[in-house]
């Protein structure tokens, strides 16, 4: 079997195009004086750096040798890098930082029928944790490895499927279906239990995922194993660091609500 290249173009050309438009947005609001948050930048190019790690390295190489490296490009292509990139507001960037005529446009895509039905929570939950589970239980998998054009469209659906559920979660950008704290956080929690599920399956299964291809790896079974804790533990952590993330804003939004209701009633005077 012989290793795939460590270097993807397309995806070598994803990570310039959105680095490239990110940095452009700051620096047009720089030129009008306004001011674009650093941590959201900071987070944006840690996350553009995250998919340039998981599909440009050596980890994309060696992901094809061996399926525990396979399942580590997953987390980190799946659910480091989109929960890096939602945490740097791109589309509020895009909105701020654009035309007039470009924002129009923009936000009649947000509002859309396609990006509507795509972002419902819903339908962004079920897509996170269904595809997962087609990927790793049909031929889809086995296929990806053989064929590149599927194998690419199976690392773009791992950035977008992560990027719709992170959206929803963080909920920085304007989105037609916002939900409160609360369910942000159900909706967090409730998609940990997907990876903990697939994750104990691989633990403990007897059969090799694509078998015709890993099966020529070192101990390719116990490699399987080894995937399927990684995806079980690191799914419980992503979720949970996700879930802190949402509870940090929440916290923040009572705490600038207790604030504004502080100034008012001293605005207001001493009752009579």
């Amino acid at each position: 079997m012989e290793a795939a290249l460590a270097l993807d173009p397309g995806a070598a050309l994803l990570v310039v195009v959105l680095g490239g438009l990110y940095a452009a947005g700051v620096w047009r609001l720089a030129r009008r004086e306004r001011r674009w948050s650093t941590a959201r930048s900071v987070a944006f190019g840690l996350g553009v750096a995250v998919v340039a790690v998981a599909t440009q390295s050596a980890l994309a190489a060696a992901e094809a040798e061996r399926f525990s490296l396979h399942v580590a490009q997953h987390v980190l292509l799946g659910m480091v890098a989109p929960a890096l990139l939602a945490l740097g507001a791109p589309v509020t960037l895009a909105l701020q930082a654009s035309t007039r005529a470009t924002q129009v446009v923009l936000l009649r895509v947000l509002h859309g029928r396609v990006v509507a039905t795509l972002t419902h929570p819903v339908v962004a939950w079920l897509l996170f944790g269904g595809l997962l589970v087609v990927l790793y239980f049909s031929p889809l998998f086995e296929l990806s490895l053989r064929n590149g054009m599927v194998h690419a469209a199976v690392h773009l659906q791992f950035l977008a499927v992560g990027g719709l559920f992170c959206w929803t979660a963080v909920g920085l950008d304007p989105m037609r279906w916002r939900l409160p704290y609360g369910a942000r956080l159900l909706f967090v929690l409730l998609a940990v239990p997907v990876h903990a599920v697939v994750g104990l399956a691989l633990l403990g299964g007897t059969e090799l995922l694509a078998g015709g291809f890993y099966a020529t790896g070192p101990s390719p079974l116990s490699d399987q194993r080894l995937g399927g804790g990684m995806l079980w533990a690191l799914g419980d952590l992503f979720g949970v660091l996700l879930a802190g993330v949402v509870l940090a804003q929440w916290m923040a939004h009572e705490e600038r609500v207790g604030r504004r209701h502080d100034r008012l009633l001293d605005l207001s005077g001493p009752p009579p």
